[in-house]
């Protein structure tokens, strides 16, 4: 523990993260659940071409957004990234406002992979899952047996998390190897299976939506297909490498990505004639490789998915609690969050507090995914918005002048701008739902009471003392 000249002691986390520790973080943690579970439903909203293009357009804006990420890394690399930055940018307040946002949504995404898991054994297990009835939820049983599982999910994943990036860290990168050379071979097997022919990727845009709405729908939600490469700032604190890496690791899981994305999509539309067939299955995916692959196309997808699940609980575990961790430290949430773990130095409590908010998601059924994808990309783009805006800020500066700093970050904020707009706008194709709206006021509730009772210490520390805290800059 460093202790500076005011009456306030820094916690600091120790450096064990490497760079292929901290790729797998990016490349895993976007990849998640979605790439396995989700083709189906865009190719039904947006067919084979919308879906394809809008997923390349998204990644490609998210390489934009990227440039301020790598850059601000690099002058500041501490935990908390985005909390960081924008306290650098706009100071206290407006820092808090992005940083509980960005809190929402990697939250919302630790949530959405635990739940995924569960909807796995549902299709292998049906009959072991379906125990104990409880209720429904927008036309989805929720049976007792699912919640368990997906808690346990979350328990096992938070006691990683806790131990220590050497145990989460080796989990991570294998597990990614492993995904990426399953996407690989479900590609290459695709050709050679079912009825495969390019005829059977029709429609290639949704015939009643027409092209543009196909492309918008799928590219309004790259924040989340995408978020998992702005995990690497939250734990620069942790690099054993040089943070001025951070940009090339950053590209390098957002392509991976893209491509796997893509490759999942494809798997899914060529190889199965009858689209309208498996537009009632709830998981189109596992339904075109189960009819086309059989039993080995079957364990191979289960195992793609299970591993896309875990990189993405390992590395939202990881972000969450590293962000809520700088929060705490700072005193912009109750200190408690900033509590070390006395052997493994890691922030359990904030380890804990997640987890045990995301116990809640397996009570409200599949159909709330859907509200939690769109409060997530909102969250997200909260934070990219702050961020672009910073490096635009910080950059223009004659100390720090970077001209193409300040011309990415000034599209990186167009381009974030027009994402909450897709979800926000009432109008807009890609527009959150009610309940959306609901669970999203409900997060910015409590974090109001989190700021109000912080407020009073928050207000009364000095500038110097909070440069300490959160930028580890010690006064002269």
């Amino acid at each position: 523990m460093v202790q500076n000249n005011t009456a306030f002691k820094r916690e600091e986390l120790e450096n064990t993260m490497s760079k292929r520790f901290i790729w797998a973080i990016a490349y895993g943690s976007s990849i998640g659940w979605g790439a396995f579970i989700l083709p189906g439903d865009w190719l039904i909203s947006s067919g084979t071409l919308g879906s394809t293009l809008g997923i390349t357009i998204g990644g490609l804006l998210m390489l934009i957004i990227a440039v301020a990420y790598g850059a601000l890394t690099s002058e500041f690399p501490v935990s908390g990234g985005e909390f960081a930055f924008s306290y650098v940018g706009f100071g206290r307040n407006i820092s808090f406002i992005a940083s509980w946002f960005l809190a929402l949504g990697y939250i919302c995404v630790v949530a959405l992979n635990a739940s995924a898991f569960s909807l796995l054994f549902k299709f292998i297990l049906p009959d072991f899952l379906e125990i104990g009835y409880m209720y429904s939820i927008a036309g989805w049983d929720v049976y007792i047996m699912e919640v368990l599982l997906t808690s346990l999910i979350l328990i096992i994943f938070a006691y990683i998390s806790i131990k220590g990036s050497g145990l989460s860290g080796n989990i991570q990168f294998i597990f990614c190897l492993f995904m990426a050379a399953v996407v690989t071979t479900l590609f290459v097997r695709s050709f050679f299976v079912g009825e495969f022919s390019l005829a059977n990727a029709q429609p290639l845009f949704n015939n009643e939506s027409g092209i543009w709405t196909s492309i918008i729908l799928i590219v309004a939600i790259a924040p989340w297909m995408y978020v998992g490469f702005d995990n690497i700032p939250q734990a620069a604190e942790e690099f054993k490498f040089s943070p001025d890496k951070t940009f090339k690791l950053i590209v390098f899981g957002i392509m991976a990505s893209l491509i796997t994305y893509v490759l999942m999509i494809l798997v899914t539309s060529w190889i199965f004639p009858d689209q309208e067939a498996i537009g009632g299955a709830f998981w189109v995916t596992g339904s075109v490789v189960q009819s086309s692959m059989g039993a080995f196309g079957m364990i191979l997808l289960a195992l793609a998915i299970s591993f896309g699940i875990f990189t993405g609980l390992n590395g939202f575990f990881m972000s969450s609690s590293r962000l809520l961790f700088a929060l705490g430290r700072a005193n912009f949430i109750p200190p408690i969050f900033s509590r070390l773990h006395k052997e493994n130095k890691t922030p359990y409590v904030a380890v804990l507090f997640v987890m045990t908010v995301c116990l809640a998601a397996p009570w409200l059924g599949r159909t709330a995914l859907s509200w939690i994808v769109d409060m997530s990309s909102t969250g997200v783009s909260v934070a990219f918005l702050v961020t672009s805006l910073v490096a635009v800020q910080f950059f223009r500066k004659k100390e720090n002048y970077n001209l193409l700093y300040v011309i990415f970050g000034g599209l990186g904020a167009v381009i974030s701008v027009v994402f909450l707009a897709l979800l926000l706008y009432p109008n807009s194709p890609a527009s959150l739902t009610a309940p959306s709206y609901i669970a999203l006021g409900a997060w910015v509730v409590l974090g109001a009471i989190f700021f109000m009772f912080q407020y009073k210490k928050l207000n009364s520390m000095t500038k110097e003392e909070l440069d300490y805290l959160i930028l580890k800059k010690k006064s002269e």
